[in-house]
């Protein structure tokens, strides 16, 4: 299927493979209220897993089915599944055997993204679902109506009746989305207004991510580039100076944060730019979430909204659930619920609790083997810096639902390379056993923060944590 044909949903058939990933679920929800007939199939539903998620989708008349191909009948219909989904997997073999036409995740998401008239693509290592929510609330406040792809759910969207508000389907001009370097499908994407926030190692080499990065900006009308970074700094030099807008925490740019103060659960600055200052207070703590402002104020003033209207707008941005979320307080411990899952996601958030008072507990699962073998010793000097001389880090075993893996580093390895490096951890396998072992230790004062990606039941440990703690009194 050509991307010319996808943007035109109304009445098509898609049936999504994996419809409760984190980007997978937001772009059935864009598909269904424009119009598409969609199904879908996930491991998660056979599972049992979170199945509020799944009731969701119900709610908005999608059909789905068990991940056996019991649910592709038809060759009317448009089999979307991520680049992780491999061919063995029942309900591609059905697509296959059917004659269905196929698309990746990222390629119906470019194709519908490409097609609008005000793409905001959201790109870097970190903060990206942020920024994006950030944009959203900005341009959902001054009455843009936006359509909107993110990888995680937006509480200022979010209600008792959409509890998994991870998109917005509007009838405005502009498509705000993530855009994804880990699988290269980046290189889909032709912003009008492209956002780097920064580049660091994570799924790929730095050469690589650069060249990526790189091309991302050289298509879009107008960058938006944390010039705070060396690697996103560098790649804007290449780019006509009228065509990049340039952001620092206390540095030298176009939208210069500055007198930075911070608080346990907000933030505030004074923003400098071409025409003056103005004040711009966050409801969202430390100064990761100073930079990702910055990014989507650029970002809205690209897209031809005021300064003074953005930052009016982002004074009522309440967040994303995993970002520094807090679930919850018991027995003088707080927990929230965090994912950070890279070493500059991690050391953003433990900077940030590092700021005030109290010992940080912290529960670290890992997204998979292969991202520990390839940040390493990235994961291990950031913790022997951000982790504090009382701190504790656990470590159970990698998030790990099926399929070929190679398992050459494992948690074991980063705990003992920890240690060494001369801080606090500990290797417990088992997920339940690590956040019983932390209850135990916590006491008042303490912050535990659980960390990890690609997982929604770590939101429901943390919020069996708060309740293990009171029951504690």
């Amino acid at each position: 299927m050509q991307d010319g044909n996808a943007t035109d949903v109304r009445g098509k058939r898609f049936f999504l493979v994996g419809i409760g990933g984190s980007g997978m679920m937001p772009l059935a929800m864009i598909l269904a209220g424009r119009g598409a007939i969609v199904a879908g199939s996930d491991r998660g539903l056979d599972q049992g897993r979170v199945p509020a998620k799944f009731d969701a989708l119900r709610d908005l008349g999608i059909d789905l089915f068990a991940q056996d191909g019991s649910g592709v009948v038809s060759d009317e219909q448009i089999v979307v599944a991520s680049a992780a989904v491999e061919d063995t997997v029942a309900d591609m073999v059905a697509a296959a055997r059917i004659g269905c036409a196929r698309m990746t995740r990222a390629e119906l998401n470019a194709a519908l993204f490409n097609a609008s008239s005000l793409g905001i693509g959201v790109a870097g290592t970190s903060g990206k679902s942020t920024v994006t929510g950030m944009i959203a609330a900005i341009l959902h406040r001054i009455g843009g109506d936006p359509t909107v792809m993110n990888g995680a759910v937006m509480k200022d969207f979010a209600s008792a009746d959409r509890p998994f508000a991870s998109a917005l389907v509007g009838a405005g001009q502009a498509y705000v989305s993530e855009v994804d370097e880990s699988d290269g499908s980046i290189a889909l994407y032709r912003p009008r207004v492209a956002v780097l926030n920064n580049v660091s190692l994570d799924h790929k080499s730095l050469d690589e991510l650069n060249r990526l990065f790189g091309d991302f900006l050289a298509h879009a009308r107008h960058a938006v580039v944390n010039a705070d970074n060396a690697d996103a700094a560098a790649l804007a030099m290449a780019l006509p100076a009228a065509r990049v807008t340039r952001f620092s925490v206390e540095g030298a740019g176009d939208l210069v944060a500055r007198d930075v103060r911070e608080e346990p659960f907000a933030v505030s600055f004074t923003l400098h730019h071409a025409d003056g200052t103005l004040p711009v207070t966050l409801q969202v703590p430390g100064r990761h979430n100073v930079s990702n402002a910055l990014a989507a104020l650029g970002a809205a003033q690209a897209a031809g909204v005021s300064l003074a209207d953005a930052a009016a707008a982002l004074a009522r941005f309440t967040g994303l659930r995993r970002r520094f979320d807090l679930v919850g307080e018991a027995a003088g411990v707080s927990v929230i619920d965090d994912f950070g899952h890279n070493p500059d996601k991690i050391a953003a958030t433990l900077d940030t609790l590092h700021a005030f008072p109290g010992r940080l507990l912290v529960l670290f699962q890992p997204h998979g083997f292969g991202p520990l073998k390839v940040m390493r010793a990235e994961l291990v000097a950031m913790f022997a810096r951000a982790l504090a001389a009382d701190d504790l880090l656990v470590m159970p075993d990698p998030l790990y639902h099926g399929g070929t893996t190679s398992r050459e580093v494992t948690s074991a390895d980063i705990v003992r390379d920890v240690t060494l490096g001369g801080r606090h951890a500990l290797h417990i396998p088992d997920r339940a056993a690590a956040a019983a072992h932390l209850v135990a230790e916590a006491r008042a004062g303490d912050r535990i923060v659980v960390m990890g990606a690609r997982d929604d039941t770590l939101s429901l440990l943390a919020a069996e944590m708060v309740e293990m703690l009171a029951q504690r009194d």
